[in-house]
């Protein structure tokens, strides 16, 4: 299979005036202070503590430092930024008792945002499960999805007047996969496709009711969703790589597109999902009509989607047992996923990747926004909420400029995939680079850069990289700029 590269031939393209151009966090990885001012353990406090390799605190220290940040976002034009509530900064046991620390700190945080200019858009989930409520069973349990719900209207009554954008979950797809079937993330599962899907029904569930409170409290604001969209293409044209493009669509896209975005699961859909779990030996897991009234209700009222997009996969057929090596040092090469029942990821040899072993490859965005299109109309609005480089920056002194051109060449060839949706009529509204400074990754530790911000992780002084710049032009002048 000849891998399609298409060259956009940008003419003039302007973003409109009302895009937004934003910078992404997420609360666990830059916030730090995870002890301070009452706040509760996540699953990540003890999961870290037990491994003993990555110390989350201070990360790049957002907790005390967001006046910092949200000012250089005011200096570089970033009009809008990805926040998330940490659960347990205002429940520490996720339920009960609520934290009032936790809670003022955010109202600081959203007025700020407010004075600087910078359009909040915030996220109830990002990956930090209050632990106290992973102990009771997680995603596969109904106190935790209730507790969410209880969670999420206190928010959305919290902070009415101060937020107008609300994503409910981060990234299910991440999170049900690593933590159920690749072991990466806690609480470190492997090989359980039945509980992964079943985590990724109850995420689509709890979602969904958790939309449908807010437009029956009559919020004034929009409501949304954000989801890991990696494109999935078979690595030939044989029979055999195709279906293993199709099963690995559905484990990781399709069937959080189908209950969130058209809100009912094709036949297509749960056929596919049966032959993995089935292929694994497992039960499949019961999905039951009634739920679907609730979630095609919300996927009626949902205002947005977001589309965290970094990087494609390419699939080939494979029929043996599951192995799978994680990538987390940035030693290139070392990356290896084949899951039984699914198939294997290979790495075409005439696309770039990261260190990381991500593949690069613009052209799945605009695949993935034109996908939402055409198969999801229930959808009006799109907005790509992450979408970055992880890179070895090298910080060579205060008095020159962190030139990570990479990145650059990274985002640029990415944001002329959005003007392409854009001119051919696909209601892409904002555009998020992950992230805003350099952070805490989850996996990665502090090596894996993103922002266009460079933290010293030792002195917390920003300095802002050649990405920065760049990026400034690009939000000034609503035109794509070249790379000096």
């Amino acid at each position: 299979m000849k891998i399609r590269q298409e060259v956009y031939q940008m003419q003039q393209f302007k973003f409109p005036k009302d895009f937004y151009f934003g910078g992404a966090t997420a609360a666990y990885q830059c916030e730090g202070a995870t002890k301070e001012d009452g706040k509760g353990e996540v699953i990540w406090d003890k999961y870290l503590r037990e491994q003993g390799t990555i110390n989350p605190d201070p990360a790049c220290d957002f907790y005390h430092r967001y006046p910092e940040d949200l000012d250089l976002c005011k200096k570089f034009h970033i009009n809008a930024i990805r926040v998330s509530i940490d659960w347990a900064r205002i429940f520490p046991e996720g339920e009960g008792k609520m934290e009032p620390r936790g809670v003022e700190y955010y109202h600081k945080l959203f007025k700020k945002c407010r004075e600087d200019g910078v359009e909040p858009f915030v996220t109830l989930h990002h990956f930090d499960t209050p632990q106290a409520l992973q102990d009771k069973g997680g995603w596969l349990s109904q106190e935790m999805l209730d507790a969410f719900v209880e969670y999420a209207k206190f928010c959305f009554k919290e902070y009415a007047d101060e937020v107008r954008y609300w994503i409910t979950i981060n990234e299910p797809t991440s999170m049900a996969g690593q933590q159920y079937v690749s072991g990466t993330f806690p609480p470190a599962y492997k090989d359980q496709f039945d509980k992964c899907f079943e985590a990724e029904y109850n995420q689509n569930l709890v979602h969904a009711r958790i939309v449908n409170a807010y437009k029956e409290a009559g919020y004034t604001g929009q409501i949304g969703i954000v989801h890991a969209l990696q494109t999935v293409y078979p690595a030939t044209d044989s029979e055999g790589d195709k279906h293993a493009a199709e099963l690995k669509d559905v484990l990781e896209n399709k069937f959080y597109l189908d209950g969130t975005l058209a809100g009912k699961y094709s036949k297509e859909t749960l056929a596919l999902v049966r032959e993995i779990i089935e292929a694994n030996d497992q039960k499949m897991i019961d999905i039951k009509p009634e739920d679907e009234k609730v979630l095609l209700k919300a996927a009626k009222q949902l205002d947005f989607v977001g589309v965290n997009y970094y990087f494609s996969k390419f699939m080939k057929e494979y029929h043996g047992a599951t192995e799978i090596v994680h990538n987390g040092t940035g030693k290139k090469g070392t990356d290896v996923n084949r899951m039984k029942g699914v198939g294997e990821e290979i790495h075409p040899k005439d696309l770039p990747a990261t260190d990381w072993d991500w593949i690069i490859y613009p052209q799945g965005m605009y695949d993935q926004l034109k996908r939402i299109y055409d198969d999801y109309p229930l959808v009006h609005s799109m907005y790509i909420t992450e979408n970055g480089m992880g890179y070895k920056d090298k910080f060579e002194g205060e008095d020159k400029i962190v030139d990570d051109t990479p990145r650059i060449k990274y985002l640029r060839d990415h944001m002329e995939q959005v003007a392409k949706a854009i001119e051919s009529g696909i209601p892409v509204n904002g555009y998020f680079v992950w992230s805003l400074q350099d952070m805490f990754s989850w996996t990665n530790g502090y090596s894996k850069r993103y922002g266009l911000f460079y933290v010293d992780f030792k002195t917390q002084k920003r300095y802002a990289k050649k990405s920065a710049y760049w990026y400034k032009e690009l939000a000034e002048t609503r035109e794509i700029p070249p790379i000096d």
